[in-house]
């Protein structure tokens, strides 16, 4: 069929190569299966854009087959399913299209209208609220760490300043961490012990949980590189997460609980609106 249809094509794409720059809708017919029309409308030609007039004619044709192999299944599906199953999916397609739109218009008005300001007193409160949901199921630590070259001029001079750390040590060794293979400076935030492993490869060949203690300088080397590790906190599996730790489940957790309030409160005011200006009516 589609072999004895390539003149055909061939017009169609030569229609299309004029039709393309233009944002008219045209009504030119495709292919039709029983009474389903497949519309030049209703096909997406922009692929075709730049693209040799052989592979153009491929895209076409193979559009239409699977429009036309679609077409059939639907048809063939209307007439051996059982009415009640038919019912059926018409009800899904209707409660999806029902949902689709109430959804999209309700997170447009909750994008609209959502105060996401949070204040600390909130933070703290759903934190003291919710503690039995912030207990840790892994090592958490706060510490520095510094990997740098075996064999480095000045690694005694940064081994001194690291273990220091005045504020003057860590402004310079920011400063000169162009020069170090990896480091983290940052021993003022919470992190997973998992993820300073993975960093330290002498740790992933035999951690051992007695260096995960307080406060602990660690100096670790293989045949080329040097770890310089100061543990300042340690916090074990089954603590009580810090709230520094656990800020954006808080803040998601306040969110949430505001949009569900604003969402109640949106759906009342739109159903009151509509009964007093009569356009929602229940009657007796």
């Amino acid at each position: 069929m589609f072999r004895n249809a390539l003149p055909f094509f061939s017009l169609i794409f030569l229609f299309l190569s004029c039709e393309l720059s233009t944002s008219s809708k045209n009504g030119f017919p495709l292919a039709r299966v029983n009474d389903e029309y497949l519309m030049l409308d209703d096909v997406d030609f922009s692929e075709m854009q730049g693209i040799k007039t052989e592979d153009s004619l491929l895209h076409i044709q193979t559009v239409i087959r699977n429009w036309a192999t679609q077409q059939l299944l639907i048809d063939g599906a209307r007439i051996n399913l059982g009415e009640e199953q038919q019912t059926d999916f018409r009800s899904l397609v209707k409660q999806y299209e029902t949902d689709l739109y109430t959804s999209a218009y309700t997170e447009a008005l909750v994008k609209r209208n959502l105060d996401t300001t949070l204040t600390q007193e909130e933070l703290t409160t759903t934190y003291n609220q919710n503690k039995e949901l912030f207990v840790l199921k892994e090592d958490l630590i706060k510490l520095r760490y510094i990997n740098i070259e075996l064999n480095m001029s000045n690694s005694q001079e940064i081994k001194r300043r690291f273990k220091r750390y005045s504020s003057e040590d860590k402004a310079l060794l920011d400063t000169i961490s162009i020069q170090f293979n990896s480091f983290f400076l940052n021993d003022s935030i919470w992190i997973k012990a998992d993820q300073v492993i993975s960093k330290i490869k002498p740790l992933q060949k035999g951690f051992n949980k007695l260096l995960l203690k307080k406060p602990n300088f660690i100096q670790l080397n293989d045949s080329l590189e040097l770890y310089l590790i100061k543990i300042n906190e340690v916090l074990a599996p089954g603590m009580q997460a810090p709230m520094e730790y656990v800020l954006p489940t808080l803040r998601q957790i306040i969110i949430n609980k505001r949009k569900l309030i604003l969402i109640n409160q949106l759906k009342k005011e739109i159903v009151n609106d509509a009964i007093n200006n009569k356009k929602f009516e229940i009657y007796d």
